[in-house]
């Protein structure tokens, strides 16, 4: 995928989550949005941890392709639970939403979001 295809689906994304949140999401918001369709869980309030819970979560789902997780095992609730195959490298923010960029758009064409 293009550098310029890449941020098309990007926007696509945003678009969707803006669409039914409201807000423009910052990168945390739509890895907390996925986490919260992987979770299973019903809308409510979150507070600080559910959402850094999320946001993990999600990141584990969306990385599982890149071989550094695999699907544990998935609670009765629906919450899946990952195995660590390969530990991210230490990098800047910057450098991390880079390499989580295109494994959530593959996430997201896989699961017809975008």
């Amino acid at each position: 995928m293009t550098e310029e295809e890449l941020l098309q689906h990007w926007q696509r994304l945003e678009n969707l989550i803006t669409a039914k949140t409201g807000a423009l999401p910052c990168f945390d918001d739509i890895l907390l949005y996925i986490g919260i369709l992987e979770s299973g869980m019903p809308p409510k309030e979150l507070n600080e941890r559910e959402k850094t819970d999320l946001i993990q979560m999600a990141t584990c789902t969306v990385l599982v392709p890149a071989r550094y997780y695999q699907l544990f095992w998935v609670e009765d609730t629906g919450w899946p639970h990952y195995k660590e195959l390969q530990r991210l490298p230490p990098m800047p923010r910057e450098e991390l939403e880079q390499l989580l960029m295109p494994w959530i758009i593959q996430y997201a064409v896989k699961n017809r979001m975008i």
